[in-house]
């Protein structure tokens, strides 16, 4: 189970990562990078910069608390996730469309939508 939450919370800081990454220093980019997309260990972030494994620690947490923050604020992440799940929606009601050249353009017309 603290597996599955450690995978959960290391896809969510990613996600937010990729909408919010400019946003944070440079340091706060690099830490992030290092921890959750090269799975490097606070220690080995530590002796990398040659800093503290708890000085690594705070610039992570700061970082993390700084996407959330973002997030709370923009709420970009979570649109995209609903714009997502109506797209999708979509596609499933243009399925049931009985006329075929109809349901090819409502499909044509989706794609150019997700595409923008």
């Amino acid at each position: 189970m603290e597996r599955v939450q450690s995978l959960d919370k290391t896809n969510r800081i990613n996600l937010l990562f990729d909408y919010y990454r400019p946003l944070l220093t440079e340091k706060q980019q690099l830490f992030l990078q290092c921890y959750f997309h090269d799975d490097l260990s606070l220690g080995e972030i530590a002796a990398e910069f040659e800093i503290s494994r708890q000085a690594v620690y705070e610039h992570i947490r700061r970082a993390e608390q700084m996407l959330e923050e973002y997030e709370l604020k923009l709420n970009l992440a979570e649109q995209d996730r609903v714009r997502e799940l109506q797209v999708e929606h979509l596609k499933k009601l243009v399925n049931q469309v009985q006329d075929e050249h109809l349901r090819e353009q409502f499909k044509r017309h989706i794609a150019d939508i997700t595409q923008s």
